[in-house]
C-alpha cells in the first residue's frame, strides 16, 4: 500500500500467554488524522510500538510510508511524542530543541520549533524547572523537529491547560493540512471527536470499529438524557422505561436510554422536580463503552 502512511494488515502479537493483538487490520492515509482508542489493555500501545519499529509482530504485515517501520523511523520521516520519553536533567529547552533539530538534519530552525510548541519564552529554562505541561510541550517540540511525514501522539495533552490544549491542536491541524499523517491515543474523548478524521477502536487486541466519529457514535444507539434533580434516587431512575444506565454526580443526573420519549415523559410524571433537561445523541464515550463490552468476532465467549 504505497499510497498509505500506514498499512497494518492482520497483525498479531503475543506476550507469553497474552495475545496483545489478534489479526488487527487498518490503514492510515496520507494527511489523515486518526484516533486510536480502547480501554487499557486493548492493544493500543502494542500497535504504536510496532508502527514505530520498537517491536516486530508475530504475524502480519506492517508498512510505514512505503517501507518498514524501522527504516521510516531511521530516515527521520516519523516523529513521536510518547509518555515514556524522559528529558535530560539540567539541559535548557533550547539545548534540547537544538539537538533534536540537528539530529533531523536541520529541516526546521530552532526558533521555529520553539514557537510552534509555545516555548519561545521558556527557551532558557532548564528541564528541572519545568511543570508537567511544559515538559509535555518539550516532548512535542522534539517530535516535530524534523517535519515528520507521520506523527504519533500518545496522550499528547496530558497536564496541559485548556488554552494550551487549544494551541496544541491548532499546530497539529496545520501539520495535517500540510500533509502530515497523525495518529493519536487519548483519554480525552472530546479531542478524538473534534479532531480525528477517523476513529479506530481496539478491544482485546482486535479492531472492533473503524469509521468517522459520527459513525462510531451512531453505532452506540440510544440517547442521553441529562437533568438536575433534588436528591436523585438511582433505583427509581433505573426503573424508568428505556433506561439502561444511570450516572449521578450530586444533583446532576445522566441517563442512557433506548426510548428517550418514554423516559422523559415518565421522568416528569413519576419523579418530577426536573430542571435543566437536555436530550442528546450518544457520545463517543458511550459508543466506546458499548464497543468495548462486545466480544470481537472469532473470540471465545
Amino acid at each position: 500500500m504505497q499510497n498509505s502512511a500506514v498499512f497494518f494488515h492482520k497483525v498479531s502479537m503475543n506476550f507469553g500467554p497474552i495475545r496483545a493483538l489478534d489479526r488487527a487490520s487498518f490503514t492510515i492515509g496520507r494527511g489523515e488524522t486518526v484516533a486510536l482508542l480502547g480501554h487499557n489493555g486493548a492493544g493500543k500501545s502494542t500497535a504504536v510500538d510496532l508502527m514505530l519499529g520498537l517491536r516486530r509482530p508475530d504475524e502480519g504485515d506492517i508498512t510505514v510510508l512505503g517501507t518498514t517501520p524501522s527504516r521510516a523511523v531511521a530516515a527521520g520521516r516519523v516523529g513521536a511524542l510518547l509518555q515514556s520519553g524522559g528529558l535530560p536533567d539540567g539541559a535548557t529547552i533550547r539545548d534540547i530543541v537544538r539537538l533534536a533539530c540537528g539530529l533531523y538534519g536541520g529541516q526546521r530552525r530552532v526558533d521555529e520549533v520553539l514557537a510552534l510548541a509555545g516555548l519561545s519564552e521558556l527557551a532558557r529554562r532548564r528541564t528541572t524547572e519545568l511543570s508537567g505541561g511544559q515538559a509535555q510541550r518539550v516532548r512535542f517540540a522534539i517530535a516535530i523537529s524534523g517535519r515528520p511525514e507521520l506523527l504519533f501522539l500518545d496522550e499528547p495533552t496530558v497536564a496541559l491547560d485548556v488554552e494550551a490544549r487549544r494551541e496544541f491542536w491548532a499546530v497539529v491541524r496545520d501539520a495535517a493540512q500540510g500533509g502530515t499523517s497523525v495518529v493519536f491515543a487519548t483519554h480525552y474523548l472530546e479531542e478524538a471527536d473534534q479532531f480525528a478524521d477517523r476513529v479506530v477502536v481496539l478491544n482485546r487486541g482486535a479492531v472492533v470499529a473503524d469509521a468517522a466519529p459520527s459513525t462510531i457514535k451512531a453505532r452506540a444507539g440510544g440517547r442521553t438524557v441529562r437533568c438536575v434533580l433534588a436528591a436523585p434516587d438511582p433505583r427509581r431512575l433505573l426503573a424508568l422505561p428505556g433506561v439502561v444506565d444511570v450516572t449521578i454526580h450530586g444533583d446532576d443526573v445522566r441517563l442512557r436510554t433506548v426510548d428517550a420519549d418514554r423516559t422523559v415523559e415518565t421522568l416528569y410524571a413519576s419523579i418530577g422536580g426536573v430542571r435543566d433537561l437536555q436530550v442528546t445523541g450518544a457520545g463517543l464515550e458511550e459508543a466506546l463503552i458499548s464497543l468495548s463490552s462486545e466480544v470481537p468476532s472469532g473470540k471465545d465467549q
